[in-house]
Formats: structure tokens, sequence, C-alpha cells
């Protein structure tokens, strides 16, 4: 019984043990998260605005003053509010722009294991809707302004903040990032800025394995298929079935591989991580960097992860699917949505036509839903990578950098369109069950939470005052 009890012990010390010794610069960063993190801003239900009200009386409690920053509301969009702030440099330098989105996706209740809109603290583990995207880099940068400012640091660049709506809704007619780039440009411009979409890794033991910086990312555009014809009476049935066509040629689409490609961060992403992974995952890495490609490798890494096959090639998946009227007439019309997430060296014309090619069927009318934003990749200059690998061995001493193309999507596609260069970094590290993103139970370790805050904190003072 004795050892029972010593064991439960030292589990819930263990668990509990940042809650029980919090640094004042940790505990400032908790309450602001909870704060955050407990803010409703889903689309649904919730306000952005709200939660950027209260990040914004935060500030001027830490001594910002409202010439300092500005609550950017769009048109039309109550809840759809951006916080915008500015600590002065000396202007030998072009700002740094710190971006995150505040809003998140839509939680249930019901298929939470935990209330998704209360901040719970677990074994070591935040659980909430936004705990991790992205909440926690959004509350690092508002307690990092916080110490800047407490500090009285003089940086040579004004450092910008921008906590933004809508990110997560494609399309949007309130992304704030877009919203204000297109409208209030002077508030956010700036050299290069900060983002989401790099994170680190933890391997199965806790142990930190890579550490990701995110330079570019692949275009987001989705496509309408539709056929038509003119239907009838269930019991005549024509051979021209509208079901069927559109069926035949979402599975043709479904067998087919768009063009292998690899990119300046792509061919950097598989030769350092060649040199992390064992075995023939390593060996298949160094495989596909040879002239030719070994395509036989790529399948085999495929079949370790399909993130390998979406981080080399355009990838389109049919993901909606409608059709027919009435269970007892040939249908009229079907139609599919088809989701398409292309390489940055391709054009969206380009997948058009060769997804018109690919499904081979002239009745098949492909058509684009929204227009889709081309975005060149960020360089990784030496001076940048300098400072990201210098901050990051400081604090993870031996653990690699490495850069990462994303296969999603985030408000960097807007900025670095601009030329305002946009890298996602963030010092967290997630494990390999990954981080329930947009999914149930989303969490982030509390080690993660505020080692990726005291990163932050020093990167983007580095960045701002070197």
């Amino acid at each position: 019984m004795k050892r029972t009890i010593s064991a439960l012990m030292a589990c819930l010390l263990a668990g509990g043990a940042y809650a029980a010794a919090l640094t004042p610069v940790q505990q400032q960063m908790r309450e602001i998260y909870q704060e955050l993190v407990e803010t409703n801003t889903t689309n649904s239900t919730g306000s952005c605005t709200i939660a950027a009200q209260k990040m914004a009386q935060r500030l001027k409690q830490g001594g910002f003053q409202d010439s300092e920053m500005q609550l950017i509301v769009p048109p039309g969009g109550p809840t759809k509010g951006n916080l915008v702030l500015r600590l002065k440099g000396n202007g030998s330098r072009k700002p740094l722009l710190l971006l995150a989105h505040i809003d998140v996706v839509e939680a249930n209740r019901a298929d939470w294991v935990r209330d998704p809109f209360k901040l719970i603290e677990e074994d070591g583990v935040f659980y909430a809707r936004g705990s991790s995207d992205d909440k926690a880099m959004a509350a690092s940068f508002v307690a990092n302004m916080l110490r800047y400012k407490a500090e009285k640091l003089a940086p040579r660049r004004d450092i910008i903040m921008a906590l933004t709506c809508d990110e997560e809704m494609v399309p949007s007619d309130f992304d704030g990032a877009e919203y204000l780039f297109k409208h209030h440009r002077n508030l956010i411009d700036a050299e290069l800025a900060l983002n989401e979409g790099g994170s680190g890794l933890l391997d199965k033991n806790e142990k930190p394995v890579r550490h990701g910086i995110q330079a570019g990312e692949k275009i987001y555009q989705s496509f309408q298929l539709e056929v038509t014809n003119p239907g009838g009476h269930s019991s005549v049935p024509r051979r021209d079935n509208a079901i069927t066509r559109l069926s035949e040629g979402l599975v043709r689409l479904g067998k087919f591989d768009f063009p292998f490609r690899l990119s300046d961060v792509t061919r950097a992403f598989y030769q350092r991580m060649a040199t992390i992974e064992q075995g023939q995952v390593a060996a298949d890495m160094k495989a596909i960097l040879q002239d030719p490609p070994d395509m036989a490798a790529l399948e085999r890494l495929y079949a370790v992860s399909p993130a390998h096959n979406a981080t080399v090639r355009t990838t389109c998946i049919a993901t909606r699917v409608e059709a027919g009227h009435a269970d007892n007439a040939q249908p009229q019309r079907a139609r599919a949505s088809v989701n398409c997430r292309i390489l940055p060296q391709e054009t969206v014309a380009e997948v058009q036509a060769t997804l018109q090619r690919v499904l081979a069927d002239e009745q098949i009318r492909v058509t684009r839903v929204g227009e889709g934003l081309s975005a060149p990749i960020p360089p990784l200059t030496p001076a940048l990578m300098k400072a990201i690998e210098e901050t990051s061995n400081a604090m993870w001493p031996g653990v690699p950098v490495i850069p990462t193309l994303s296969t999603g999507g985030t408000d960097g596609r807007f900025l670095n369109a601009a030329g305002i260069w946009t890298y996602g970094v963030s010092g967290m590290f997630a494990g390999p069950e990954g981080s329930g993103v947009h999914g149930l139970n989303e969490h982030i370790r509390v080690k993660s939470l505020y080692d990726g805050q005291e990163f932050l904190y020093r990167l983007a003072k580095r960045l701002a005052s070197e």
C-alpha cells in the first residue's frame, strides 16, 4: 500500500509540477492563455471582437497606451474584430510582425471528453479547443509584448503584434490578415513575420526530435464538378446517368498522381530528415533526392505517412458529393466538390486543365470555387536561419531545425504574396500522437506551452534588436 501511495503521489506531482512552481512570467502567461482559450471564438456562436477587447485590456494594464493599439472590426462583421499593437523601435530596420489568429474551429461538447471551452490541465497537458491552434501562440505574443514593455525594450525594429480572426474559415469575407493587408497595410507592413505553421516533434519518450520552421505553403483551391442531363422516370433508365458519369470521373481522379516536384525547402527537409531517421526510411528519403527520384522509395514513404506524398505533389481529393432529387427519378444533376492543395511551383490554371484531362469526360464541367492565392516561398536567409537555430539550440541542444512546406494553409499566404516574408516557427513541441488540431480533445503539453513562449520571446527580441 505504501508503494502504491508513493507512486500515486509521484504521478500527481509530475502532472502538476508546472502548476505548483510557476515563475511570475509563466503565471502571467497562464492567466492570459486561460482567458483567451475560455473566450469562445467559433464562427457559429463566438466573438473574436470580445477576445481582442480582453487582450487589449490586459495590454493597457501592462502599460500600453490606446495610441499604440488598434481594434479593427471589418464592416458587416461585428464579431470578427482584430487587434494590432505596436512597440516602437528606433526605425533603423523595417518592422517585425508577430501574427496569430484567435478564431477556432467548431467543437461539439457531446463529442469531447472534456468541455472544449474550459481550459483543463491534466497530467501535464492542457486540453481545450484552441489550446494549440492558435491561442497558444497568440497568448505567447501578448505575454511577451508585456515583457518587452516592462523591460523598456528599445529595438531597432518596431515589433507589431496582430491578433486576427477567421483564419479557420475558408473562404471568408472577414479573414483578418487579408482584411488588414488590403485596408490597413500601414498597420502591419513589415520586413518579416512570425506565424503559426512550425512546431517541434517529441518521440514516445518525450525527447525532442526536431524543430520545424515552415517556409511557404500549398495553394488552397476547390473546384466544383458537375454533370447534368434531362433525367426521367427511374423505370426507364438511361445509360447516360449523371451519377454514374461523375462517379467514373472521380474514380479516375482518385487513381491519378500529380507530378513529383521538390523545391529548395522540401529538398532541405528530406536532406536533414535523412540524418535523423534510420533504416529504410532514411534510405528512402535519400533515394527520392536522386536524379531521377526513386518512385518506389516514395511509395514506401507514403505507406509510412501520406504526408510525404502531399509534401512533394499537388493533391486533389473529392470531399463532398450531392446528386438526384427523388428515389424514383433519374438524376438531372450530380455534383462533387474537389479540394486541391497545389504546390507553389504550379498554377491553379494548370491544375484545372489537368483535372479536365484526367476526368476524361467533356460532360463533367469543372469550375473554380473562389480563387486560390498563389504565394512565393519565402527565402531561408543565412541570418534568419542563424537566429532561429541558435535560439533553438540554446533551449534544446543538438535538436536540428528542419525547414518544412505546409501541406495545409495559414494566413501567411496573404503576407508572402505581398512580399512580407512569413515563417512558421513556435518552439512548441507535440508528441507522436499529434495535438488534436481541428479534431477531438485538442491539447498541448504544459511544458511545451511555456517553452514555446520563452523561445518566441527570445527569437522575436533577437530579430528586432540585431
